[in-house]
């Protein structure tokens, strides 16, 4: 996130919707940005997620690394510098979904929504996560929010990188340390939810004594 504040080529769609949202309120953009994680979490009800600790860490420690990352990390002027700031900080976001959630202590407020979607509708992660950021895109855009090219990059990139990224992070019978700190899906999934190499989706829970899938942030 602080790469790509740097790289002053286009917020992500979720920043862009939080700013557009501030731009017709009088509340400032973390404010906003806090109300709308609480309304996502509300949406995970109908959705049967549940949170974990993963889901109060992505809240909270974000922020601080952002404001410590900004604080360390030069205003570039160059192009041929903020280009690659923007690209590095879409891969690292990927990344970092795949690592979050992969460690199966619960997806954040937004990540929910991708996971619980994924979950109920069969739809893999790419479509779900690339469905949403075009959607809060257009709501950020008609508001006001700053977009540009790396608003429109990160829309297209981050279902595919996520999904990659939730493949190769994968944590090997994760599906059968039956831990009860994670966040888990309350929905019932059959064989057809399991990951291929495309686009099948994953499954984040399943009946005690069904197969387990290859498992597939933010």
């Amino acid at each position: 996130m602080a790469m790509m504040l740097r790289a002053d080529l286009g917020l992500d769609p979720w920043d862009a919707f939080h700013q557009g949202i501030s731009e017709r309120t009088s509340y400032s953009i973390g404010t906003v940005t806090i109300a709308v994680g609480v309304l996502a979490l509300l949406l995970w009800i109908p959705l049967r997620q549940r949170p974990g600790l993963g889901t109060i860490s992505n809240v909270v420690v974000i922020g601080l690394v952002v404001d410590g990352a900004l604080a360390l990390m030069p205003t570039p002027d160059s192009l041929a510098v903020r280009a690659p700031l923007l690209v590095f900080g879409i891969v690292l976001n990927g990344a970092a979904t795949g690592l979050y959630i992969s460690a199966r202590f619960g997806a954040g407020p937004r990540d929910g929504l991708m996971t619980g979607l994924h979950a109920r509708t069969g739809r893999s992660i790419r479509v779900v996560r690339t469905g949403i950021e075009l959607t809060v895109l257009a709501a950020g855009f008609a508001m006001g929010g700053s977009v540009g090219l790396g608003t429109v990059l990160y829309a297209l990139t981050i279902g595919p990188l996520a999904q990659f990224f939730l493949r190769i992070c994968a944590v090997p019978g994760a599906e059968e340390s039956g831990s009860t700190v994670v966040a888990r899906s309350e929905t019932t999934t059959d064989e057809s939810d399991a990951i291929d190499t495309a686009d099948t989706p994953v499954t984040h829970g399943r009946p005690e004594g069904a197969e387990s899938p290859t498992p597939d942030r933010i």
